[in-house]
């Protein structure tokens, strides 16, 4: 399935011999020894499957560790289920040392109920002369909370994913040169295209999480930056009856009763109109970084992916979605040290780049290489002055799939208008948090 992170189920070589030493260096790397006596091993759940770009440049990361280290490391390419086996596993003696996954998905699964690591080892360990922690852009930090309640981080990123609007700069160079910058643009823009004919966007709708990014982007464009997860943290409800949301579902409402969509939208299969937009049936995408390499292997000949920002609204906020994927180690890990040791390993510039040139996504190190791909979202990104995550870091359990999203998905199917939607997720909300633990 490609890159596909979020949601549903939803983003060269350098000599490596001085950051083994430094690494090794800064951890006392003393051959195969075991804190515990035994051979020194961890295990990995990765949320890559064989045969993916992430997965190769991490397969690259594993062997080159073990060799460096003699520390082996037993990995289970599981693919983007590893951490719904993670769960159930915790209660058990069979837990990895060692996950990785989404932001999103990584905080409901550890640390919403306390049982991930502090990795404050793995932020200390040096690589390429200088620690782990200091690699990681201080920027997204702000608005990425990845402290425990202790102060320390539970999560070592490595990649960032996005989002933009996203075409093939071969059909229009017109957008390359002059992108809408403001809603009222991009709706003219959609207009134009409708009126030759063209369909606008595509969008796969049974992936809830693409459909609800519309919603969850334009409240953050009204409100800015945690306007949304304070919203969604309203106990009573009745945030969602602010004039500025209702205002942010009126544009969804917009875009769905102005035609704008692809036909068969609400009963498609993804990647169905993700393919159809790939194959210039539709203009425009909304979607997440990984888009290129997951549709890279049927896109049209000569299609040249660009893309440009979600638009901003009256209200003026214009950040930019940054999302951390990355390692979490589980307080029940074995063998926690060797784990980090790892994690900071792939902050090494040959993986960075790797990433960046191979596996085609944004590495987390603002140095590392990127490909033509993501050109675009980079800029962006290093010109922003403002972050949001997805869903604006709202993760509560259960909020998003069965809550958010399936009422989002009745506004974006045209089943309800703006004001019932805002009307009923005001009431919807009230009941989730009257159901939640205190």
């Amino acid at each position: 399935m490609g890159t596909h992170i979020s949601g549903h189920r939803w983003q060269l070589p350098v000599a490596l011999g001085a950051v083994g030493v430094l690494l090794c260096a800064a951890t006392a790397c003393s051959g195969a020894t075991s804190s515990s006596g035994s051979s020194r091993q961890f295990t990995y759940w990765s949320m890559w499957k064989e045969g993916e770009p992430q997965q190769k440049v991490l397969a690259l990361a594993v062997t080159d560790f073990e060799k460096q280290t003699g520390i082996k490391v037993k990995v289970q390419w599981q693919g983007r289920n590893n951490l719904q086996k993670l769960v159930p596993a915790l209660n058990t003696n069979n837990v990895p040392d060692l996950v990785d996954g989404p932001y999103v998905k990584l905080v409901p699964a550890l640390v919403a109920t306390q049982q991930s690591l502090g990795l404050t080892s793995a932020f200390d360990t040096e690589v390429d002369g200088s620690t782990a922690g200091k690699l990681i852009p201080a920027k997204y930090l702000k608005t990425i909370d990845i402290d425990d309640a202790a102060g320390r981080p539970w999560m070592v990123p490595y990649s960032i994913t996005s989002d933009a609007v996203w075409y093939d700069a071969a059909a229009h160079p017109e957008l390359r040169r002059d992108p809408p910058r403001t809603w009222d643009e991009f709706i003219a823009l959609l207009d134009r295209i409708k009126k030759d004919g063209r369909t606008p966007l595509a969008a796969d709708g049974d992936v809830t999480g693409y459909n609800a990014a519309f919603m969850s982007t334009l409240i953050v464009r009204n409100l800015g930056p945690g306007g949304l997860k304070k919203v969604a943290s309203d106990r009573t409800g009745k945030a969602w009856l602010d004039p500025a949301v209702l205002d942010a579902a009126k544009k969804v409402e917009q875009l769905v009763r102005g035609g704008y969509l692809i036909d068969g939208y609400k009963a498609s299969k993804w990647p169905a109109e993700q393919q159809k937009w790939a194959n210039g049936k539709a203009e425009l995408m909304f979607n997440g970084s990984w888009l290129p390499t997951e549709s890279a292997t049927y896109a049209a000949k000569g299609f040249a992916y660009a893309a440009f920002p979600f638009p901003v609204t009256a209200a003026g906020h214009s950040s930019m979605r940054a999302d951390f994927v990355g390692f979490a180690v589980p307080k029940k890990a074995d063998d926690a040290k060797d784990a980090q040791r790892f994690a900071a390993f792939l902050l090494g510039k040959k993986y960075q780049d790797a990433m960046g040139r191979q596996a085609k996504v944004i590495p987390v190190r603002a140095d590392a290489a990127t490909s033509p791909e993501m050109a675009d979202v980079k800029k962006a990104l290093d010109q922003a002055d403002s972050f949001h995550q997805q869903n604006d870091g709202v993760a509560f359990p259960g909020y998003n799939e069965k809550l958010f999203w399936a009422k989002d998905d009745e506004l974006f199917f045209g089943k309800i208008s703006a004001e019932e939607f805002v009307h009923q997720m005001q009431g919807a909300q009230a009941t989730y948090w009257k159901d939640q633990p205190q």
